[in-house]
This record gives C-alpha cells, sequence and structure tokens, in this order.
C-alpha cells in the first residue's frame, strides 16, 4: 500500500477511535441495548414526552454505533480490496479502493465535528460577548474588530445574528458588545472561543507607527430554552436603566429604555438595549440572565472548562487562548492546538472553521492543551 494512502487510513482510524470515545461505546452498547428493549414495552408511551425523549436518544444512539461500525468495515475491505488488486497487477481497483478510502476519511472527518456537537447544549442558540482589555483605544478598536470577525463568521455559517448592546469606546472601537447568534448548534460550534485574544500590531492610533500589543476578551455562553427551569430570586438582583448609546441623529434614543441586571450571589452582569422599549430590553436581559446561570451550571458538570475559565481571567498576559500577529509577519496562531494560518485577513474575516474544529477535537480528546510557544 502506497505510504499517502497509509496517511488516509491512519488518520481515518484516528477519526473512528475519537468517536468511540466520545461515545463512551462500551456505556453506549449498553444504553442502546436497554432502549431498543424499552420501545417494545407497551407502557412506553404512556408518557408522550419521556418516550420522545428516550426515542430520540435511541435514534441518536443507533446512528452513531452503526456509523462507526460502518466505517470500520469500509476500511478492512477497502484494504483487502488494494491487496488483491497490487496482487493481481489490477489498477483501476486499487484506484478505485483508494479514492473509497479518501472519501471515508472526509466522511469520519465530518462525522467527528458532528459527534462534538452534541452536548446538552450544543444545538442551541448562543450569545457572544466581547470585552476590551486595558490599554484604552488600542483595545477598543481590537474589540471591535473580534465583534466584526464573529459576525462575518456567524454570517458565512448561514446563521443569523443580533447585536444586543454595545459600548462604544471614548475615540474608536468598542468597550464591549453582546451578540445573539441564531441557529442549529451555534452554541456547539463557538464555545470554545471564549477566552483572551491577544493582536499585535503596528498601531494605526500611533504617530510614531511602533508596534502595540492589545487584548479582548470574548465569552460566550448558550441561549435557555423553555424547557430547562432555572429558578432565579429577584431579589438576589439589582435592575438599572440608563440611557441607549447611538449614533445621535433623529434616531438617538432620549428615554433610558436600556437595562442591566446584576445577580447579586455569582456576580453576573447582563445588559440590553437593543429594543426602544424597556420593557423588551428587560424580557431579553432576564432571558440573557439565566442562560448566564444555565451556562455557569454546565461548567460544574463539565471537565473540559478550561476555555471558559480563562476568559474570566485577567484580559492580559499569560491568559490569551489566540494571537493574531499583522505585524512584522502575518500569522494566527492557537495556543491549545497549535493550529496556525499565514492569512490573518481572512481569519479576521470569519474564516474561522479550522481552529473551531481543532479546539474541538482538542477538547474531547481529554487531553491537557499542547506546549505551544506563542508568537511575537
Amino acid at each position: 500500500m502506497r505510504a499517502e494512502i497509509q496517511n488516509v487510513v491512519d488518520e481515518t482510524k484516528q477519526a473512528i477511535t475519537l468517536l468511540r470515545r466520545h461515545l463512551d461505546w462500551d456505556q453506549a452498547v449498553r444504553r442502546l441495548d436497554w432502549l431498543n428493549n424499552k420501545a417494545e414495552d407497551p407502557n412506553l408511551w404512556n408518557d408522550a414526552t419521556e418516550a420522545q425523549k428516550l426515542m430520540r436518544e435511541r435514534q441518536q444512539l443507533d446512528d452513531g454505533i452503526n456509523g462507526v461500525r460502518r466505517f470500520e468495515q469500509q476500511i478492512k475491505d477497502n484494504i483487502e480490496l488494494i491487496e488483491m488488486g497490487e496482487d493481481e497487477g489490477d489498477e483501476a481497483i486499487v484506484k478505485e479502493a483508494e479514492d473509497a478510502l479518501k472519501a471515508l476519511k472526509a466522511e469520519a472527518a465530518r462525522q467527528q465535528v458532528e459527534a462534538m456537537l452534541s452536548g446538552e447544549a450544543d444545538s442551541n442558540d448562543t450569545y457572544l460577548e466581547v470585552h476590551s482589555g486595558a490599554g484604552g483605544t488600542e483595545s477598543q478598536d481590537w474589540a471591535n474588530m473580534l465583534l466584526r470577525m464573529y459576525t462575518r463568521w456567524a454570517e458565512r455559517s448561514k446563521f443569523k445574528v443580533e447585536l444586543l448592546e454595545v459600548h462604544d469606546g471614548e475615540e474608536a472601537g468598542i468597550k464591549s458588545a453582546t451578540l445573539l447568534v441564531k441557529g442549529h448548534n451555534a452554541y456547539g460550534w463557538l464555545k470554545t472561543e471564549s477566552g483572551v485574544h491577544r493582536l499585535v500590531r503596528i498601531s494605526p492610533y500611533d504617530s510614531n507607527a511602533r508596534r502595540h500589543t492589545s487584548f479582548s476578551s470574548i465569552w460566550v455562553y448558550p441561549v435557555v430554552d423553555d424547557s430547562i427551569q432555572i429558578d432565579i430570586n429577584e431579589s438576589d438582583c439589582r435592575i438599572d436603566t440608563y440611557r441607549s448609546s447611538g449614533a445621535g441623529g433623529q434616531h438617538v434614543n432620549t428615554t433610558d429604555s436600556a437595562v442591566r441586571i446584576t445577580h447579586m450571589p455569582s456576580g453576573i452582569v447582563v445588559q440590553c438595549q437593543q429594543e426602544r422599549s424597556q420593557h423588551k430590553n428587560r424580557a431579553k436581559a432576564w432571558d440573557m440572565l439565566r442562560a448566564r446561570l444555565y451556562e455557569a451550571e454546565l461548567k460544574k458538570r463539565e471537565d473540559a472548562a478550561n476555555a471558559e475559565a480563562a476568559s474570566k481571567s485577567d484580559i492580559g498576559w499569560g491568559h490569551q487562548i489566540r494571537s493574531y500577529v499583522l505585524q512584522p509577519y502575518q500569522m494566527v496562531k492557537d495556543l491549545r492546538t497549535g493550529v496556525t494560518s499565514t492569512a490573518p485577513d481572512d481569519v479576521l474575516d470569519g474564516e474561522l472553521d479550522e481552529f473551531m474544529e481543532a479546539a474541538l477535537a482538542h477538547r474531547i480528546s481529554g487531553k491537557a492543551d499542547a506546549v505551544v510557544d506563542d508568537v511575537d
């Protein structure tokens, strides 16, 4: 077998191993057997809601387990075809089997990404917050660049995007902003983006054209649907209203319609200024608070909370998850996985899938963060 095809086989087998690990194979097989037996119980549909939940779980497990078995069988079959073709000198058979293995590798990679997006809230819509770090105009401009980057990524990925609130910087950029990203698996795709992002460039605001390093943080948390109950004691919350920021002119908001809610026990603060109605902004802010509290509970039950924990840290040196260097050379480097790009303009225009997929794969592998040197 040619070395190139052996590499394809090895990479496909590695993807299958990760799929097995994600499924928790032995437990998944036992669970599927139990669900198959449960499906034959005539009393199952006495509780329609619970029955539908179990049948969805059964279908997901059945798809996952049979998918892995199919991949393993097809690898075996095509390897045997290559060996037979080589023995008989039949290049057509060898070529057909090699093409089948390449297609199988691509399909396994897609299945691996889908498997990564099967967490409790992965299919939900999501909120994404951007916060500038210390450094005034520099970091505020960088925060605005990140806001545009994630907006462009969402649009490229066919998600709907709403800007819920934005606090403009004194001279340029933004101090903070919150996006609502709507679409299937929005939270699953974006959840590993939480953390500190570092920019190195020659500052357009420095008359001496010196290089500057700026930091901003991203915080991602899922929208809570109506089936999830989150109890909040209103007496634990402080509600403030303020005047929405805007561009001015005839559309300037002259009433205190923006709403900020502070949850005193947790210290969580949410705010919304999207609507002109204080009532609507208040309702959205309560939804955001429920989502933040739910996300906090999810993190208690997840081992891989390091990305989110990083974004709670100081927004500065030692806490970044990704560096974006624009001068003196061009590179974007993820400090958890080692994935790099030499086209930062494309990354800042929303081409983030490679980084997200690597971070998701790294997360389900259960490995510690890679030892990756930062870039200057």
